[in-house]
């Protein structure tokens, strides 16, 4: 029996965004975009449903006068993106 892939987790963007930062403190709105090439409208909305989901803590503030969105993995993300990974290699063990 294959192990459920957590839906949420199972978007290639959103994947993406959870890899880059399972391996850092914290990331910058602007580098995540420029690692995952996606468009600044479509980051938002992902970046938005990880949060919500509790994966990623979203912080806003000001560098000078620019504005700057700092993202950092949760315990909760971190665990989320431990379950997909091995659910994956459930499947890749079948092969």
């Amino acid at each position: 029996m294959f192990k459920e892939l957590n839906p949420l987790l199972h978007s290639e963007l959103r994947l993406g965004v959870m890899s880059i930062l399972i391996g850092v403190e914290s990331a910058e709105f602007t580098y995540i975009r420029k690692e995952t090439g996606a468009s600044a409208g479509n980051l938002s909305v992902q970046l938005e449903k990880l949060s919500q989901a509790g994966y990623i803590a979203i912080e806003k503030g000001f560098n000078g006068k620019m504005p700057r969105t700092t993202c950092r993995i949760t315990t909760e993300g971190v665990s989320a993106f431990r379950e997909y990974v091995e659910a994956l290699q459930s499947y890749i063990a079948r092969g």
